[in-house]
């Protein structure tokens, strides 16, 4: 793969306008493998972020990278490109910053007295397992720094590119706690290419689930957003869950589409081209603010209740989920695209993982999906 960088100095003409904003921009690079993509390689000054307050159930972030290859329309991460003075539409999708660095200042800061060794979640904001990871491999780096440092970690991806790093998980699980959570909401393939055009296919995805199984480590799923109308129906839930079950999933998370400022269009403008049908019940649905109707909420709860109760996903809260091994049944809670920390998660099920194997030999896997 060949990489053409350019040093930024100056503004030259066509500079995106947020270029300026970019703290620690080193150079921007584009290459063939990746068309229309620019990725922005800066040098972090610092990798933990601090998010404390949330009503999380975690504290720490890690996000190596701004912005996300997996171009899906409902994301709730778009909004923070504004910082940047990117929209939150293309430029979210192909601007992308690369924080080089960040395993090496995690480090450093992982060292300091001051560091109470609490969990860090990866995948809050943007997925740290989307394609430019197959160049950039910053995660190895990341898993080892903490796990090296006594940190528990989770991990929230939709990237197969994981499973290059399932050796690296399975290590760091002997030494701190290790959650794993795969997102897998769409089980329509051809709904999937046209609303998540960069993420992983259905199946690659539920072999991803089953290798983190065959790993020896628990394996939640979050089927999240799901999409009213789109992939609410019984039939669609009844195959997506039976699916999970058959692929080894410690459990799932089930969360409807919420549409917050700067997603809303986006999402919108996606709804009017392909379902056109669609947009006033949206509109009617989300007349009062970022969350679906109390009355729909219920009913989809009323729903998927006994479709997960009858694939073996057990009885938990229907607000949080309760702990495997210390972690939520997903192994992170993401801000960004799970509606975690949001008041009203509609459903959450849970299934103890079953006993420890030792991890087999997991060879690499390419970066390309």
């Amino acid at each position: 793969m060949r990489w053409a960088g350019q040093q930024i100095d100056v503004e030259t003409p066509g500079t995106l306008p947020g270029l300026g904003l970019i703290a620690g921009l080193v150079r921007s690079v584009t290459t063939p493998e990746f068309q229309g993509i620019t990725f922005h390689e800066v040098v972090a000054r610092s990798a933990l972020n601090s998010v404390p307050g949330t009503g999380l159930p975690f504290n720490w972030t890690v996000n190596p990278y701004r912005g996300c290859t997996h171009a899906c329309r409902y994301c709730f991460a778009r909004p923070t490109h504004k910082y940047l003075e990117l929209d939150t539409g293309q430029d979210f999708d192909r601007q992308i910053v690369v924080k080089t660095n960040v395993a090496d200042v995690l480090r450093r800061e992982l060292a300091r007295p001051s560091w109470n060794h609490e969990q860090v979640a990866l995948g809050t904001n943007t997925d740290p397992y989307q394609r430019a990871e197959g160049r950039y491999r910053l995660m190895p780096g990341i898993i080892e720094a903490l796990a090296a440092s006594g940190t528990p970690l989770s991990v929230l991806t939709k990237g197969t590119l994981l499973r290059r790093d399932l050796g690296l998980l399975s290590a760091a699980a002997g030494e701190v706690r290790v959650g794993i959570g795969i997102s897998l909401a769409l089980g329509d393939e051809e709904l999937r290419r046209r609303l998540e055009p960069g993420v992983p296919s259905v199946r690659g995805r539920l072999d991803l689930i089953r290798a983190i199984r065959e790993a020896g480590l628990p394996c939640g799923v979050m089927v999240a957003p799901v999409l009213p109308w789109l992939t609410d129906s019984a039939d669609h839930l009844d195959h997506l869950f039976a699916q999970l079950a058959e692929a080894g999933a410690t459990g799932v998370t089930t969360l409807i589409l919420h549409l917050r400022p700067g997603v809303k269009d986006w999402f919108m403008s996606w709804l009017a081209h392909d379902h056109p049908d669609l947009v006033s019940r949206y509109e009617s649905l989300y007349a009062h603010g970022s969350y679906a109707s109390p009355s729909y909420r219920k009913a989809f709860e009323d729903k998927a209740r006994p479709l997960l109760d009858k694939h073996g996903f057990g009885r938990g809260s229907s607000h949080r989920s309760k702990p495997i091994n210390g972690m939520n049944p997903t192994g992170v809670v993401d801000g960004a695209e799970s509606g975690w920390g949001d008041p009203d998660p509609t459903t959450t099920r849970f299934r103890p993982p079953p006993r420890r194997q030792p991890p087999p030999e997991v060879p690499d896997q390419q970066p390309l999906f």
